[in-house]
């Protein structure tokens, strides 16, 4: 499958899939003439990259996941036999984000105190 097949079958584009080939996370066989050519289980595991980057992990954190990634990822992550180093990385990410919500939180609460006004009102900051 060439690059273009592949970005319109996984819904991106062929910017992202040359990124995701630069960073050792996808892979293409060379035609003669040089064009990329992907497995049709490429598809799959584009996919699976994206649904993880939805998710708020980083290309880095994907990279703990290359075993998984041309299957089915499971609907929740368990700690099981080979999933530790993904496991740790997905734990590191939760905290990460549970970090930035409580940093939000806090800079949301700091802002509302100094409002005149209820700081869900509608239009409360406008005019």
């Amino acid at each position: 499958m060439r690059i273009g097949a592949l970005a319109r079958a996984a819904g991106t584009t062929t910017r992202t899939l040359r990124y995701y080939e630069q960073e050792g996370l996808l892979t293409s066989a060379r035609t003669p003439a040089g064009y990329r050519d992907y497995d049709p289980a490429a598809e799959h595991r584009v996919r699976n990259v994206r649904e993880l980057l939805a998710l708020g992990f980083t290309i880095a954190d994907v990279r703990e996941f290359l075993p998984w990634l041309d299957r089915e990822l499971p609907p929740t992550f368990a700690a099981g036999a080979g999933c530790a180093a993904a496991m740790r990385v997905a734990e590191e990410r939760l905290a990460l984000i549970r970090q930035r919500l409580d940093t939000l939180t806090q800079l949301h609460d700091s802002l509302a105190a100094r409002l005149d006004r209820p700081a869900f009102a509608p239009g409360a900051l406008t005019g």
